[in-house]
């Protein structure tokens, strides 16, 4: 198992993971898989010095941020990878976002370059209207008789680039990449990591997990800006020449089967609420290539991986991570699955369940989540108070609540800002959907605290498969647990609200 202390004191992601393959041989091997064509690792570098070039050109400077709003495609990839060769600061935003979201974004960073796409480009000009610190825009896929100024064509620039550009000199401890929390619970907050939480998370969870190998092809459901697809899709990989598909549309069942078949993935890197998309018309034999799913994002509902191991049967490894302590540190392990739970504790991490003391709890004591490992975050960005709440050295203090068994399974009980006291009885309404999605005729669900004459109560939104009384649902749970814990209220919906990585918007239900 890698350590930190085994990382050269000089090192740059960019060299390690794509120019290593052209510099030791593998250069010819595929990298990227797109519809039109596949990606060599020797072309994905060329296109990575290229565009390394242009943002060095338009005055992109080492620890600077560039903020990438583009769809996916191998575009995104080597600007992501550019960025980093440089000794610059990747930070990355959905690109299904209103203007006034990009504005947020734009002020948070104070990029100066920003990097986008055709199809984005117009709510990014309106945000960038009003920006102090933005200076150019390089679009991918645009008209070049469409820019105006200060605004320049990506593909021209590249195209007469030169082919090489030489790293920069970064270390393992420089500035590299800004992951931003969700924003599911409020604004999103810069995770600021160092060149080596990539490669430690990499080596610990893909390599000692996953055991991802040079004949791995990986299909991510949720779009590259979220940190979860883009390691396992576009960096993960990579450590052992394998390849990653990317296609820059919005994902739905369809695409992914399409995808499936047409590709032959062999990791699916999926998130609950699409598992639960899928059952709806599942397709087996269009998954048939895979060796193993991946669910991360959101808890999985023992109900919803049951019904997904009888529709499917390709193994689900449920995991937890986050932006603060860079990607997964506690996973099920292949062939060691345990449908309920999140897993065990991935290597090189020391996990603990704690008190509001921060002193540890018994096996099957439900407390707060206390994780450490050298992948944490230094800091959220410009967030001094909120920091020391959650960082200390290497221990991320997380929000989460968990139990752990007498062998080492943990199993998630909500967040610890969620909890609800009805009665004066705390509730965790992970609870209550976890029971609500075992009942047949619920898609899926979501509660939340509301309130009535002073008084807390939970209220559940459902989406349902077919037609069912709110009065059925809340006995349902009122049978499998306790009183106080039943839904008051049973909203029914056509569909829950998501934030961009496909988690449910609880701030939208909450209103």
């Amino acid at each position: 198992m890698l350590t930190y202390d085994d990382i050269p004191v000089e090192f740059n992601l960019a060299s390690h993971f794509v120019d290593r393959h052209v510099e030791e041989g593998r250069g010819d091997r595929t990298a990227l898989t797109t519809d039109e064509r596949r990606w060599s690792y020797a072309e994905l570098a060329e296109l990575t010095s290229r565009t390394a070039h242009v943002l060095r050109e338009l005055g992109v400077r080492a620890e600077e941020r560039v903020l990438l709003v583009l769809a996916d495609s191998p575009q995104f990839v080597a600007a992501w990878y550019a960025v980093l060769k440089l000794g610059a600061v990747t930070a990355e935003a959905y690109t299904f976002l209103p203007p006034k979201d990009y504005a947020y974004y734009l002020d948070y960073t104070r990029a100066r370059v920003c990097v986008t796409d055709a199809a984005t480009l117009e709510r990014v000009r309106e945000a960038a209207a009003a920006s102090r610190w933005l200076e150019r825009l390089l679009v991918v896929g645009a008209e070049p008789g469409d820019l105006r100024e200060n605004e320049e064509h990506f593909e021209t620039l590249a195209d007469g680039a030169p082919a090489t550009f030489e790293a920069a000199p970064t270390t393992r401890d420089d500035i590299a990449i800004w992951k931003f929390t969700t924003g599911s619970t409020g604004a999103p907050k810069a995770c600021v990591h160092p060149m080596h939480s990539p490669l430690l998370s990499c080596d610990w969870y893909a390599t000692g997990v996953l055991g991802m190998r040079e004949d791995d092809v990986v299909l991510p459901v949720p779009k590259l800006f979220f940190g979860y697809a883009r390691d396992m899709a576009a960096l993960f990989p990579f450590q052992s020449g394998g390849a990653g598909i990317v296609f820059g549309e919005r994902t739905t069942p369809e695409r992914i089967y399409e995808l499936a078949e047409r590709h032959r993935p062999t990791i699916l890197v999926n998130v609950p609420t699409m598992m639960s998309a899928m059952l709806a018309d599942p397709r087996p034999e269009a998954l048939s290539s895979l060796r193993l799913c991946t669910s991360a994002g959101e808890a999985l509902p023992a109900e919803l991986h049951r019904r997904w191991l009888d529709a499917f049967g390709v193994e689900v490894l449920d995991g937890i991570g986050s932006s603060e302590a860079y990607h997964i540190y506690i996973s099920n392990r292949p062939g060691a699955a345990r449908v309920g739970s999140t897993g065990q504790v991935v290597p090189g991490y020391r996990a603990r369940v704690v008190d509001e003391t921060g002193n540890d709890l018994p096996d099957g004591e439900i407390g707060r989540l206390h994780v450490e490992g050298d992948t944490a975050a230094l800091m959220y960005w410009n967030a001094h108070t909120k920091s020391k709440a959650t960082f200390a050295g290497d221990l991320v203090m997380t929000g989460d609540l968990f139990a752990r068994d007498s062998d080492g399974y943990f199993t998630y009980r909500g967040r610890a800002d969620s909890l609800l006291k009805v009665g004066g009885i705390f509730v965790a309404p992970a609870e209550i959907e976890h029971c609500l999605i075992e009942h047949p005729a619920v898609v899926e669900c979501a509660v939340v605290g509301a309130e009535r004459d002073g008084l807390a109560f939970p209220r559940a939104h459902v989406v349902v498969r077919e037609e069912v009384a709110a009065r059925e649902l809340q006995d349902f749970v009122r049978e499998r647990l306790s009183p106080h814990k039943r839904p008051r209220e049973v909203v029914f919906m056509d569909a829950l609200p998501k934030t961009g990585s496909g988690k449910i918007d609880r701030r939208a239900l909450a209103g």
